[in-house]
């Protein structure tokens, strides 16, 4: 099981010791000799019946920090698929219906709930309850209520679970991405897929343990940090790839080098690391090695990865990647993502075939202070349709039962419409709010058709069965197989773990 460690990888002393005798063999022999070096160098390793090769792949594989582990206990999930839609898309025009605040519109709310709350933009003094627009329809044999802007989702009710009690403690993007995606708000932190990366390790050896897809409209203020490493060592950073083009940048061999001169290259410098290693024994000097050995085995891997023409005409339908984008004026999650977020969909699904830990699908944004009503639907028609075909085609490959799908966000919106200071037109968007809000999970162990949790009747405040993020962090870990109190990694002198010193696991999501 992942042990309380300070290092992610443990060092076999008997193949570091084959390393030096194989390297300093090696430096004798080839510094002053040639020709016959290689066939007496062979010939000394085997005397030990050991050859120079079979000491330094010992030894990778030693201190291989992404080699697969052992789960604290049996895992409901092998893998997550992980959609975090950044901004915070608003509950009671998604999930979370609500009669009463559609017949309140208009109307302000009693000072006494305003008076300990803190808003991103909103003016206290004049603030209204805004209806919604949407209607909501029941999807399912469960009857599950989804707005009218999410059918294709909505026609996989049955197999998502839906919590509408989820609540934080961050009421602005930059911290509350920070909490939701790394457990604190603060900067430096590692990621839930890094965490899961250190824990679990990878089933892959071509491709990262987590992988990151990324399709940006205005942009993520949280940046790179929502799928860092932060003070776990870099191996277990969310490796970003790309939609279209090369998919990883820098990837590909400059002009004049072949696949050859790459693999003598590397293997020389990861001599020489190794080496180091045997010596420093760093965790850091380990991912590097890890580091180089991946990106040679991922040239090939990631451009037969990417490359979607063995894929049916019918999946390309199904997730949407050649669909026309319809016309927007402007649009804050972006023009032109349509085709890209489609195809990261479909990437995830053949990631996730490829035995990758963790899948993180990135987009924004979904920060509607005003134009909710068109940019909402705008993106909701993005995303839909490529979600919904993940979860079914993931379910028709027999793959879903053992992979656990999140849509997520860093908050809400509120029940009140934006009235910010100088705005001229009148109110059309809702600001930040993190006191209720709503996200869902599939497959992977979860137990499909249900929801769970509660709002008031204007989706103000959870008020039954609420979930903190660190009780989603705590229950996405239990159902990898990872206790989350034991999940730690020591950094300046002290344990830290992903739900820091919180968390519950939420049990009626798989009971």
């Amino acid at each position: 099981m992942p042990e309380q460690r300070s290092h992610p990888a443990d060092f076999d002393p008997v193949a570091l010791d084959h390393i030096r005798l194989g390297l300093c063999r090696r430096r004798f022999l080839t510094g002053g000799l040639s020709g016959a070096s290689a066939a007496v160098l062979a010939a000394l390793l085997d005397q030990d019946g050991v050859t120079a090769a079979d000491a330094l792949r010992k030894a990778s594989q030693s201190h291989d920090p992404t080699r697969p582990r052992a789960a604290h206990f049996a895992a409901k999930a092998k893998r997550v698929i992980y959609i975090y839609l950044e901004g915070g898309p608003s509950q009671m025009d998604l999930f979370d219906p609500k009669p009463e605040l559609n017949k309140l519109d208009g109307q302000p709310l009693p000072e006494s709930m305003l008076a300990n709350v803190r808003f991103a933009f909103i003016k206290k003094e004049s603030a209204r309850l805004m209806a919604t627009p949407r209607k909501f329809v029941r999807y399912g044999e469960c009857g599950m209520e989804m707005s009218d802007l999410l059918p294709h989702i909505g026609s996989c009710a049955d197999d998502i679970c839906l919590i509408r009690s989820m609540h934080t403690d961050q009421f602005n993007h930059l911290p509350g991405q920070l909490m939701m995606n790394t457990g604190s708000p603060i900067s430096g932190r590692p990621s839930l897929g890094s965490w899961l990366a250190y824990g679990l390790g990878s089933d892959s050896r071509d491709l990262p343990a987590f992988v990151s897809l990324v399709t940006v409209g205005r942009g993520i203020p949280g940046g790179s940090a929502s799928w860092s490493s932060g003070f776990l060592p870099s191996t277990y950073s969310g490796t970003q790839f790309r939609s279209d083009g090369d998919p990883v940048l820098n990837l590909g061999n400059p002009p004049g080098i072949d696949a050859l001169g790459q693999r003598a290259g590397i293997s020389a410098v990861n001599d020489l690391n190794r080496l180091h290693l045997a010596d420093v024994r760093d965790g850091e000097l380990a991912a590097r090695i890890n580091s180089y050995e991946l990106a040679f085995r991922m040239q090939s891997a990631a451009p037969e990865l990417t490359d979607l023409s063995d894929e049916t005409q019918a999946t390309l339908d199904e997730y949407g990647v050649e669909r026309v984008e319809p016309p927007i004026k402007s649009n804050l999650g972006g023009i032109g993502l349509f085709g890209p977020f489609a195809r990261n969909c479909l990437l995830a699904r053949r990631l996730i075939e490829r035995g990758v830990r963790v899948v993180g699908i990135f987009h924004s944004s979904w920060d509607h202070h005003s134009s909710l009503d068109p940019q909402l639907k705008h993106n909701c028609l993005m995303a839909d349709q490529p979600i919904a075909a993940l979860l079914k085609d993931l379910k028709r490959r027999g793959l879903l039962e053992e992979t656990l799908v999140v849509w997520n966000s860093e908050f809400g919106r509120t029940p009140l419409g934006e009235n910010r200071e100088g705005a001229k037109s009148r109110v059309t968007g809702r600001d930040h709010h993190p006191y209720a809000f709503s996200i869902w999970m599939a497959g992977g162990g979860v137990k499909g058709g249900q929801v769970i949790g509660e709002t008031d009747e204007i989706a103000w405040s959870a008020i039954r069965d609420k979930v903190h993020v660190h009780d989603l962090q705590a229950t996405i870990l239990h159902l990898m197989g990872l206790e989350h109190t034991k999940l730690t990694y020591r950094f300046q002198g002290r344990n830290f773990r992903l739900t820091d010193v919180h968390g519950e696991v939420v049990h009626k999501v798989f009971t």
